[in-house]
């Protein structure tokens, strides 16, 4: 096994169990490894920290399997890590009868690169690193043990894999998928997930909490959904008794797949639902021009900081939706805005969107913070992970408007 020194000091992050070494903290790498290879890792002064996969394509340019020296790293270690993250999922009491669950969240889940969901008897699998493209036939294995699953897919196509040098990689890896459309139920709503060509592995199981949260808030509601993507926030409203929910997303695609998942909803009343194919931005200056106003407004665009370098830029865009949101909002309403960027940290996001309200020349109060659902855990030594953030904010509460219902 190759061996990893680290320059002096740069062994204290690893001491606090944050599982990257960046390529500036690498002294020198004594022997050979290849992508994806263990490498036992060093301190300057010698002591062993544990044992990492190699990526030299990547700044991250190892990210450590354990912190004991002495644990193999083996087919046994990622049977063990991943029967151990499936059975805290279907051991949590609101994880347990979901048909859409995240089974291993990466680092958090002690499998650095490693995303697997489950969509009823399919697990999507996502590899973005060099060690765990290394121990795919691993991983595959012990998820089909772990959940009895027979198909398998792989939808390793995400931006990030080329930074550790790998090529996308999407396909069947165990059985096959089913020809009919996927569905899966989520707190009382049939869904469809694009397995083949959706977002992330087919669906956003992040915002399955807070989905749940538009529902409660939603009775009586005139609701608008901003990005919206296949409607998962847009049916949970129509689910709480929003009198009425108008979803925009610039997708004409994602919007075809939200309009058959109202279908697929036959309890729900089509005729409160009402779809728009625009650039949401453009959007809601021509609702403001128009003079509409809604009681519940849901802000969850996609991705505009992917990484710090990009904050400033992804601040201003962050300002101008919440502003015009604000600005739509009724009497005592309410605005769920989130943001899933890397690069905006929750102090950053609470700021931006409190400067929104100051120039929208509204009283608001946060009623809820919110936050990615419990399959997706942060490990508490790589604050990095926490990816999703959200507030609920209300405005100046009018005595003729309805409270907020809690949890």
């Amino acid at each position: 096994m190759a061996k990893l020194h680290l320059h002096p000091g740069k062994e204290r992050s690893l001491l606090r169990r944050h599982p990257w070494i960046f390529a500036g903290s690498v002294a020198r790498l004594e022997g050979h490894a290849r992508p994806g290879d263990t490498v036992e890792v060093l301190a300057a002064d010698g002591r062993a920290l544990g044992r990492a996969a190699f990526s030299p394509a990547s700044q991250i340019r190892a990210r450590m399997w354990t912190f004991d020296p002495g644990q193999p790293v083996d087919h046994a270690f990622f049977k063990r890590r991943v029967r151990e993250a499936v059975a805290w999922r279907q051991a949590h009491p609101d994880l347990a009868r979901q048909e859409g669950v995240r089974l291993v969240h990466g680092e958090a889940d002690g499998l650095p690169g490693v995303i697997a969901d489950r969509y009823g008897a399919v697990v999507v699998v996502q590899l973005t690193s060099a060690g765990a493209e290394k121990w795919r036939e691993a991983i595959v294995a012990a998820l089909a043990a772990a959940t009895g699953c027979a198909t398998i897919y792989e939808r390793s196509d995400s931006d990030v894999r080329r930074l550790e040098g790998l090529e996308p990689r999407v396909g069947a890896l165990l059985g096959e998928l089913p020809a009919a459309p996927l569905l899966i139920e989520e707190n009382g709503v049939r869904m469809e997930v694009d397995v083949v060509g959706g977002h992330k592995t087919g669906f956003y199981l992040d915002q399955r909490d807070n989905r749940l949260l538009t529902a409660r808030l939603a009775a009586g509601r005139r609701v608008l959904n901003c990005f919206c993507y296949s409607g998962g926030f847009s049916l949970q409203a129509l689910a709480g008794g929003a009198t009425e929910v108008l979803s925009i997303d610039s997708s004409a695609p994602a919007l075809e797949i939200a309009a058959r998942n109202l279908a697929h909803n036959p309890q729900l009343d089509p005729a409160r639902a009402h779809w728009r194919e625009a650039d949401v931005f453009a959007a809601l200056r021509e609702l403001r021009q128009s003079g509409e106003r809604f009681d519940l407004i849901v802000l969850d665009p996609p991705k505009f900081a992917p990484s710090a370098a990009h904050a400033q830029r992804a601040a201003r865009a962050y300002k101008d939706i919440n502003l015009f949101a604000f600005r739509l909002l009724a009497a005592g309403g309410i605005l769920t805005t989130y943001s899933c960027s890397g690069g905006i940290g929750l102090e950053l996001f609470q700021k931006i969107v409190a400067g929104a309200a100051s120039d929208a020349g509204v009283d608001a109060r946060i009623v809820h913070r919110l936050a990615a659902a419990p399959d997706h855990p942060v490990g508490l030594a790589a604050p990095e992970g926490e990816y999703l953030k959200g507030l609920a904010i209300q405005i100046g509460q009018a005595a003729e408007a309805a409270p907020v219902r809690p949890d």
